[in-house]
C-alpha cells in the first residue's frame, strides 16, 4: 500500500584440535525444539557439567534475533577446525548443509555419521511442532541442529553462523528457539523505483540471516510495470526484471526459506497498464480521467487484470499473492454514483437495487481474490480495500495488510480484528520507508521500532488488545519509491539495515529486549 496514497560468551576460548564436522541429525520425539519457549536464558542454568567444572557456565549465543531459550552448560563450546565438515543425516537437508559448509569454509561430507568436532543437521523423528522451530545442542566438541522442518534447521544454522561471527565460538549448552509470528519480512516497491536482481538477492541473504521469511514485491503501479509479461507485453516498462531474473530470485529465496509475495494492485494504481489501454481508464461524466483507476464496470478491465494475476501466480510459487485493492479514486468523490453513473448501474445490475459503487468495488476485490484462490494461493489486500456497511463484504479468506487508518474507507484495526479477520502489520508510523519523505513521512529508525513497536501496534503508537494477538500473523517493513531518485540503491540498503534488524527481533520475540539500543547496534555489526 503505497504511502503517497494518502557479555561475551562465558567460557575459555579453547582451541579444538579434534576434527570438526557439520552433520544433519534426526532427534527422537520429544527432544526437538519448542519446549519451554517462555523460559529465560538466565533461568535455565542447571545443566550437567560438560566436560569439566573448569569451565564457567555458558551464556546464550549472541544473535539477532536473540534466541528465546538457552540451557547453559560447562565446556569450551565449538568452533570449526581445519578438518571440520558438515554432514546431513537426511537428504532433504543437503542444501542447508552445503550452504553452511560454504559459509564456514569447511568441508561437506553428505549423509555420513557425525564425528567429534562435527556440526550435525537433522530432522526431528516425530516431525511435530512449528516447522520454523529448532534445537541447537553444543556438547563434546560437536553441534547438532534439529527441527521438525527444514526451515527450522536452516534457522539453527543462522544462529550458529551469527554466534561464530560475534564471538568466534558457539557456546556450550542447548538452544530451543521458535518464532513468535509466522510472517516476517520486507516489502519492496520495485514499480516506482527499479532495483537490480543482484540488489534484491543481496536483500534476500540479509533477510535470511535475520530469520525473516517473506519478501513482498509491489511491481505494478501508475509509474511502471516492472516484470516481463507474456500475456500482456504491451504493459511492461522499458526498465524491468526479466522472467529469467525473477526465476533466479525465486530460486535463491526458496533456498533461504523466504517466500516472495507478488502484488498487482487494482482497481487503483494501474496507471502503467492503462497507458497501454487508455480505453479502460475510469472517467467521470465530464470525461475527466482518474489517475491509475480502471473502469470496473467494463468486462475487459477484469479480463486484463485476471490475465496478469493468473500469469504471475504461476511465476511466483509461494503460498500468497497480493491483489492490492487500496485507494480506488471513484470512492474519493462526494457522490460516486453521480460522478460515475456507469459504476452505479453496474453495481445495481450485479448486486441488487440497493447496491452502491462501494459494493461494486468490494465485489471487484472478491472476484480478484477468487482468481488467486483458484490458483491455490491465499489472497492478501490492503486494509482500506475492506469497507463497512455495504451490501457486499470482503471475503474472510483474504488476509488484511494493515497499513493506515487515514485513507478513505480505512477503519481502526480493531474493526477488522473484531470481524475475525487475519491481519499483517505494516504500520505506516513505524514500518514505512518512503523515499523522499513526502506527505509528512519520515524515514523510520531501528531504534524506534526496537523500543516502541510490537506486532500489536497496528496503527499509530497504541497497541490493540492482547486478545487479538493470534490474529496478527506478523509484519513486514515496507520501502516505497514515491521519489525514486531521493536515494540510491546503496543508500536504501544502508537506510533499512537497522530497521530490519529491529523488526527481526520484535517479530521473533515481542517481549522487551534485554539489550539497550546501543548494545543492539553493536551486536548487529558483530553478527553480520
Amino acid at each position: 500500500m503505497s504511502p503517497s496514497r494518502a557479555p561475551l560468551v562465558a567460557g575459555a576460548a579453547v582451541a579444538v584440535a579434534a576434527a570438526v564436522t557439520l552433520t544433519v541429525v534426526v532427534w527422537p520425539e520429544g527432544s526437538g525444539p519448542g519446549a519451554g519457549n517462555g523460559a529465560s536464558a538466565s533461568s535455565r542454568t542447571s545443566a550437567s557439567p560438560s566436560p569439566t567444572r573448569s569451565y564457567p557456565l555458558s551464556s546464550a549465543p549472541r544473535t539477532i534475533p536473540a534466541v528465546r531459550e538457552h540451557t547453559a552448560a560447562r565446556g569450551p563450546g565449538w568452533k570449526p577446525a581445519k578438518d571440520s565438515t558438515v554432514v546431513a543425516a537426511d537428504p532433504e537437508l543437503a542444501d542447508e548443509a552445503k550452504l553452511l559448509a560454504k559459509e564456514l569454509k569447511i568441508g561437506y561430507r553428505g549423509e555420513k555419521s557425525a564425528r567429534s568436532g562435527d556440526v550435525e543437521l537433522a530432522l526431528a523423528a516425530s516431525g511435530k511442532g512449528d516447522p520454523e522451530s529448532y534445537t541447537l545442542k553444543t556438547a563434546d566438541n560437536r553441534v547438532t541442529i534439529s527441527g521438525p522442518g527444514q526451515a527450522g534447521v536452516f534457522y539453527g544454522t543462522r544462529t550458529l553462523k551469527q554466534s561464530l561471527n560475534a564471538d568466534d565460538t558457539v557456546p556450550e549448552g542447548v538452544v530451543r528457539d521458535t518464532p513468535d509470528r509466522p510472517q516476517r519480512g520486507l516489502n519492496l516497491d520495485i514499480a516506482r523505483k527499479h532495483y537490480t536482481a543482484d540488489w534484491i538477492e543481496d536483500r534476500l541473504r540479509q533477510m535470511a540471516d535475520l530469520k525473516l521469511n517473506q519478501l513482498g514485491l509491489h511491481f505494478s503501479d501508475d509509474q511502471a510495470f516492472r516484470i516481463e509479461s507474456d500475456t500482456h507485453p504491451e504493459v511492461v516498462s522499458e526498465e524491468h526484471l526479466t522472467k529469467a531474473e525473477v526465476r533466479r530470485i525465486v530460486k535463491l529465496a526458496q533456498s533461504l526459506h523466504i517466500t516472495i509475495v507478488a502484488e498487482i494492485d487494482s482497481p487503483g494504481h494501474l496507471g502503467a497498464v492503462l497507458k497501454a489501454h487508455p480505453d479502460l481508464q475510469l472517467r467521470n461524466t465530464q470525461g475527466v480521467a482518474r489517475q491509475g483507476a480502471v473502469d470496473i464496470s467494463k468486462a475487459e478491465s477484469a479480463k486484463i487484470v485476471d490475465d496478469l494475476l493468473t500469469e504471475y501466480a504461476e511465476l511466483f510459487p509461494g503460498n500468497w499473492f497480493h491483489v492490492g485493492a487500496d485507494e480506488y479514486q471513484a470512492l474519493t468523490v462526494s457522490d460516486p454514483a453521480a460522478s460515475y453513473p456507469q459504476l452505479a448501474e453496474a453495481a445495481r445490475k450485479k448486486y441488487g437495487a440497493d447496491a452502491t459503487v462501494q459494493d461494486l468495488t468490494e465485489g471487484w476485490l472478491n472476484d480478484r481474490a477468487a482468481v488467486i484462490t483458484k490458483a491455490k494461493k491465499i489472497p492478501k489486500a490492503w486494509n482500506d480495500g475492506f469497507f463497512a456497511g455495504g451490501t457486499v463484504a470482503g471475503d474472510k479468506g483474504i488476509e488484511v495488510e494493515y497499513w493506515t487508518g487515514k485513507e478513505i474507507g480505512a477503519r481502526p484495526p480493531q474493526d477488522y480484528l473484531a470481524e475475525g479477520r487475519k491481519v499483517i502489520n505494516l504500520n505506516d508510523e513505524f514500518l514505512y520507508y518512503v523515499l523522499g519523505e513526502p506527505n509528512d513521512f519520515t524515514y523510520p529508525t531501528g531504534e524506534r521500532i526496537y523500543e516502541q513497536w510490537t506486532p500489536l501496534v497496528l496503527r499509530g503508537t497504541e497497541p490493540v488488545a492482547e486478545r487479538y494477538s493470534k490474529q496478527i500473523l506478523g509484519a513486514r517493513f515496507a520501502v516505497w519509491g514515491d521519489f525514486p531518485n531521493a536515494q540510491t540503491q546503496a543508500q536504501v540498503a544502508e537506510g533499512i539495515r537497522m530497521p530490519l534488524n529491529a523488526l527481526s527481533q520484535k517479530v521473533w520475540d515481542p517481549r522487551e529486549p534485554k539489550l539497550t539500543w546501543a548494545q543492539f547496534q553493536k551486536l548487529a555489526d558483530e553478527t553480520s
